[in-house]
């Protein structure tokens, strides 16, 4: 068996990695402060941020095979080829809604970044096999090094950007996301080689390096131009004065400003902010919460933790790993033993329970 010598454009090879950073900045920025948005509009923002992810994976590899230098004609399978850029969106979004609409912990996160790292692998892989008069024979070292690059880059890359929502993170994350995409294809590539075939392996229609030349640079057109859409929100302040950090950096106290206490809520397929000095209590739902004021009850897409980090600098008492309170609602404090309950003067509501562990704060607190 004879391998065919082959190389790489490095005008190309640059202009892939530029592809893979500009789609990781754009994914990372479509879900920035998603805890923020309603359910629709997470899924509407999941599902953009999958596309720009997943798609940029995708064009970086076919922009990085076009400056493949191969001594014979070859050309790629069009039904495989759309097959691994449908890989690609859907992996990232599986990845995505981990992040989003799952507890986000050290786990999730590891989980979702190894899945993405997987969607870059299993998108190569598809993708090569389209080849038509050309087989790529790999290496087994090749197979388990980009393998154990591609995983490994992309949980420190979903670490770093979803361990602390900032600015900042978020291009280091896209600097570790680039580097995953572009260097797996890479080392891949190293330890593949290619051999001649004389019949095509007809599955779908065929199309030229022309052909995926213009499918490509449309695929690049739109990720920059999102790229250049969600650019501007790092120009132009949130709305409400809010800063960049995102919902699970704590709050500063002396920065806090009131128009960050509000708490984005829905009713009824609507979303409402409801003032924290109108909350009475918030009570764990699961991964979420509901948030109750005197004469009305709210589903908050926050979890219990979120509402921790957001609230207690406004002033709000933890009393039970389910429950914070606002203490200037509370009327009557009472312990039983060693546990407690707050009671309010406000319609309806019922008590709310003070755990063991909390109840020498809520005593502190309520005297």
């Amino acid at each position: 068996m004879e391998f065919l010598d082959f190389g790489h454009n490095p005008w190309l090879v640059a202009v892939s990695f530029v592809v893979a950073l500009v789609a990781g900045a754009t994914g990372l920025s479509l879900t920035r402060d998603l805890s923020e948005k309603s359910v629709p509009q997470r899924k509407l923002a999941i599902a953009l941020g999958a596309i720009a992810l997943g798609g940029g994976i995708w064009s970086m590899h076919f922009v990085a095979m076009l400056g493949l230098k191969l001594p014979i004609l070859f050309y790629y399978d069009a039904a495989i080829t759309l097959a691994s850029a449908l890989i690609a969106i859907l992996m990232v979004a599986l990845a995505l809604v981990l992040l989003h609409f799952v507890q986000r912990t050290p786990v999730t996160i590891g989980a979702a970044g190894a899945i993405v790292g997987a969607g870059i692998l299993t998108m190569h892989y598809v993708g090569m096999a389209g080849m038509q008069l050309c087989r790529p024979i790999y290496t087994v070292s090749g197979v388990v090094g980009s393998s154990v690059l591609a995983i490994a880059l992309c949980v420190l890359a979903i670490g770093v950007a979803y361990g602390v929502r900032s600015n900042r993170t978020i291009v280091i994350g896209t600097l570790c996301f680039g580097a995953a995409v572009f260097s797996v294809h890479f080392l891949a590539m190293q330890g593949t080689n290619f051999v001649a075939l004389d019949n095509i392996r007809e599955f779908g229609p065929m199309i030229s390096n022309e052909v995926m030349a213009v499918g490509v640079i449309l695929s690049s057109f739109v990720i920059f131009g999102a790229f250049l859409w969600v650019g501007t929100t790092y120009l132009v302040p949130a709305q409400g004065g809010a800063s960049e950090t995102s919902l699970s950096d704590p709050i500063d106290p002396d920065t806090f400003e009131p128009a960050v206490a509000r708490i984005p809520c829905e009713r009824d397929g609507g979303k409402v902010f409801i003032a924290a000095t109108d909350v009475v209590f918030v009570r764990a739902d699961g991964h979420y919460t509901q948030v109750y004021t005197k004469t009305d009850k709210y589903f908050c897409v926050w979890p219990i933790t979120e509402a921790v980090k957001r609230l207690v600098p406004c002033g709000f008492l933890r009393v039970h790993r389910s429950y914070l309170v606002n203490p200037k609602k509370v009327v009557r404090f009472e312990r039983s033993k060693d546990k407690g309950q707050c009671t309010f003067g406000e319609g309806d509501l019922p008590p709310v329970p003070v755990s063991r562990s909390n109840l020498k704060e809520a005593q502190t607190a309520f005297g």
